[in-house]
């Protein structure tokens, strides 16, 4: 397998506004930075974004270090998924917050080998630091790294972004109710 480094950031201008999401991808000496924007979105959103483009840019099973400065993506992808998806992605009385996108991240979390890294946003990391540049400014100018301006590449999975998954029978996840305490008292969404 190829060792791929992975690093990303999102970013939005108002909570929720115009988006921006980046990725830089390191293979060897070769580095590629991606890029792209959506005109109504959250800053969960778009950190998510920013992993699953980085992840759909690699056309293979790959040893992915990912980087992030989000600690809602790498929690949520490493500790809250294994209780969503026993969940069929459902938290008590609603659907998880953003489930088309962490269902896509899942599948290709599980296409790939990836190790989850945190940085502390705004540090010296010189690859985040970039992405973080890379982001506002496709929020800003809603502009993508796409030569025909395409926001970002579809998703491979068929998980839409805006998804949300059938309710659950309702007494189904009694079993888990300590559990999801836990989760939501760590989940800001």
């Amino acid at each position: 397998m190829k060792r791929v480094s992975l690093i990303t950031d999102g970013s939005c201008l108002g909570n929720p506004g115009r988006g921006g999401w980046a990725c830089i991808l390191r293979y060897g000496a070769v580095k590629k930075e991606l890029f792209g924007y959506d005109p109504d979105t959250t800053n969960n959103r778009m950190e998510l974004m920013a992993a699953i483009q980085g992840l759909l840019a690699l056309k293979e099973p790959c040893e992915v270090e990912i980087t992030t400065d989000s600690e809602y993506v790498r929690q949520g992808i490493t500790i809250w998924v294994v209780y969503w998806k026993r969940r069929h992605w459902w938290k008590r009385t609603r659907p998880v917050r953003n489930a088309g996108y962490w269902m896509e991240l899942d599948a290709l979390n599980r296409f790939h080998k990836t190790e989850w890294l945190w940085t502390k946003g705004h540090a010296n990391h010189e690859d985040n630091n970039r992405c973080d540049w890379l982001a506002k400014n496709a929020a800003r100018t809603q502009t993508s790294s796409w030569a025909d301006g395409t926001p970002y590449a579809p998703f491979r999975f068929g998980f839409a972004p805006d998804y949300v998954p059938p309710n659950p029978q309702g007494g189904l996840f009694g079993d888990v109710a300590a559990e999801e305490e836990i989760e939501d008292a760590n989940d800001p969404g």
